[in-house]
């Protein structure tokens, strides 16, 4: 009975594969079903015979709670873009004034979600969303649901691998069309659909809607030299691997095929929005290395946005955290990009200047970057004449302060530090996701809470009492203690999560996650002068001053104390490298296979240990740690002279 079990999932699993990731069945949809019902009786009547691997994994029925936190072990950036050929350009100058004559491979930007998947011994166990980069969501189980990603790998392998999961055209059709026959909301284009897909609770509900996926990197220590290596080793494990992409030796032949893209653009099965350059060679990569948000190996080319006209009928000027005015045109309705646009973005005063857009103007919006609906330009021969141009408010117009347009900026800004607006942004960004992560704790909350003077600043969120909440619209006991229960949880976060919270100028939360792995507490953090943390890889004189300069307002040390008071880690919870070891600073790269540990503990371990563990060998390289059966990295350790451990010597330290 093993055996059969054995051969039908082998069987089902091949014919799986040839359907969903060649696009070549070689059976009928029939006798799949036939074999697959056989597997399932099979399995039901010997459940501990039911293998990994089996495909009966992705259609069971399994409505679940929520999603957990995922700590991803490998940092997940975002790319730099660019939105002209001169752009491109500028990267390709930027890229050779380290590597001379670089190779880049080019691939498509697939519109979809990414994704992270863990395998261990070659089995799926654990897949996660991007999140900040740092912490995402656990989807491990909608994403077995996923008919293309493989439960089990064609070798037993340790693996993180990155990604996008997406929407074919075909099967969103067929989605907004069950939806319209049900009464229900159609989805705006297919990236909405993946990612509302992938958030859904109920397995069953991702098993019907026919995701896809394409993975592009090997997020753990690579076992290649080159970008195109990686991809192929993808494919040999089993994962889907797009297959148009091409090598370019410059920017004439990376464009060539960016136009060749643009042309078949509509004729894929798959939205993109734009093609992806990378350097090829890993270890040239590594030498290039990353700013605080994005790889400087890398950088994404957008595809002019879908341009739509309509008519500007009024403007909101709105108060950001830090005090910035942002005019935002209401307009008449018109649809872009497969969505229905009634407002876009004005930036500033000087782009309104510079456009001369005025009220009751004809003009052409476009969404930047595919996100942001923004005004393009005025279209000038419909000017009406009793077109009105725009009034610059010289007060804020939620304090009535008067406004400030600094010298060195382009938006006007409110400097009152008691403006409602300001205080009510900060307190919305530090309950957001990426920051504390209170769950409950969103803008409608916080408004009401800042209305009714129950807090002021991201200090008070913890003097909440329940009677305070029940006295508010639309909170009933449950709600009420759910919420004080996610601001009791947000107290352990680990300390970046906090500083990103305050809302400091300039600093984002890899900045924040960079300060505190050097500090590993607020306090000292507070203390650090503007040498101390210049020195920080990664970051400048910029962030370096915007923090010292906010931990040296006394009302920066008074919310701190309250913090602090009100029980607040203001501590560092990750792992914090030693600075006393012998390979703190040391760039280590780890090669063949270790029998005493995986990859990823003896990772750990070194990073422990102050070693930043590299994918690749490189002239940079400090040291290699070889096991059984290594390749190629050994080899060039030795042509360049790096220093070579064993194993053992390595279980010694």
């Amino acid at each position: 009975m093993e055996s059969k079990i054995k051969d039908l999932t082998e069987l089902l699993n091949k014919y799986a594969y040839e359907y969903y990731t060649l696009d070549k069945p070689s059976v009928e949809d029939a006798e799949y079903d036939r074999l697959y019902r056989e597997l399932e009786t099979l399995e039901q009547e010997n459940p501990h015979l039911v293998r990994a691997d089996s495909p009966t994994h992705r259609t069971g029925d399994v409505v679940l709670a929520g999603f957990e936190k995922y700590q991803h072990e490998y940092n997940l950036y975002s790319l730099s873009d660019a939105f002209s050929r001169e752009e491109l350009e500028d990267f390709d100058e930027r890229v050779r004034k380290v590597i001379p004559k670089p190779e880049y491979i080019c691939e498509l930007k697939i519109d979809g979600l990414s994704l992270s998947l863990k395998y261990a011994e070659g089995k799926l166990v654990a897949a996660a969303t991007r999140g900040d980069g740092t912490v995402g969501e656990n989807i491990t189980e909608n994403v077995k649901r996923i008919k293309d990603v493989p439960l089990v790998l064609k070798e037993p392998v340790d693996i993180v691998v990155r990604g996008e999961a997406y929407l074919p055209r075909k099967n969103f059709i067929k989605l907004n069309a069950e939806r319209e026959l049900e009464g229900k909301t159609s989805f705006a284009n297919p990236r909405n659909a993946a990612a509302g897909t992938l958030r859904q609770l109920d397995t069953k509900e991702v098993s019907k809607r026919g995701l896809a996926t394409f993975l592009y990197q090997e997020a753990s220590p690579a076992t290649n030299e080159t970008q195109e290596e990686v991809l192929e080793y993808l494919e040999k494990l089993g994962l889907v691997v797009n297959k148009e992409r091409v090598f370019a030796r410059n920017i004439d032949e990376v464009w060539s095929f960016i136009e060749r893209v643009a042309t078949m653009r509509d004729t894929l099965d798959y939205d993109i929005d734009g093609v992806v350059v990378k350097l090829n060679n890993l270890a040239e990569q590594e030498e290039l290395g990353f700013t605080v948000k994005a790889p400087r190996w890398a950088i994404a080319y957008k595809f002019p946005a879908e341009l739509a006209e309509t008519e500007i009928l009024s403007v909101d000027w709105t108060v950001g955290r830090t005090g910035v005015v942002t005019p935002t045109a209401n307009m008449e309705p018109v649809s872009l990009a497969q969505t229905t646009v009634s407002r876009a973005t004005l930036h500033n005063v000087d782009y309104i200047k510079e456009k001369d857009i005025r009220l009751k103007d004809r003009v052409m919006i476009y969404k930047a970057g595919d996100i942001i609906p923004a005004v393009q330009r005025v279209l000038l021969d419909k000017r009406p004449k009793d077109s009105v141009e725009m009034v610059i408010p010289k007060y804020c117009p939620e304090c009535a302060s008067e406004l400030v347009h600094f010298e060195d900026e382009v938006a006007l800004r409110c400097i009152n530090p008691l403006c409602p607006a300001q205080n009510r942004e900060k307190l919305i960004h530090f309950a957001s996701r990426g920051a504390m992560n209170i769950s409950g704790l969103g803008q409608s909350i916080v408004t009401q809470l800042f209305t009714n003077s129950l807090v002021k600043d991201v200090a008070d969120i913890y003097k909440l009492q329940l009677d305070e909440l029940l006295a508010l619209d639309k909170f009933q006991e449950k709600s009420a203690t759910k919420l004080l229960a996610a601001i009791e949880a947000s107290k352990g976060n680990s300390a970046e999560k906090l500083l990103f919270g305050l809302g400091i100028r300039h600093v984002g939360a890899k900045a924040a996650k960079l300060l505190l792995e050097r500090f590993g507490n607020i306090r000292r953090l507070s203390q650090a002068n503007l040498e101390e943390i210049s020195e920080i890889a990664g970051l400048g004189s910029v962030i370096a001053k915007a923090v010292t300069t906010y931990f040296a307002t006394e009302g920066a040390q008074l919310l701190l104390n309250e913090l602090e008071e009100a029980g607040v880690n203001f501590e560092y919870l990750g792992v914090k490298p030693k600075t006393d070891s012998i390979l703190s600073g040391k760039r280590v790269v780890l090669t063949g296979k270790l029998t005493s540990m995986t990859r990823t503990e003896a990772k750990e371990k070194l990073e422990v240990l102050g070693a930043n563990v590299a994918g690749s060998v490189s002239k940079k390289t400090d040291l290699v740690v070889a096991g059984a059966d290594a390749g190629s990295k050994l080899t060039k350790a030795r042509d360049l002279g790096i220093e070579v451990w064993s194993e053992e010597e390595l279980l010694n330290l």
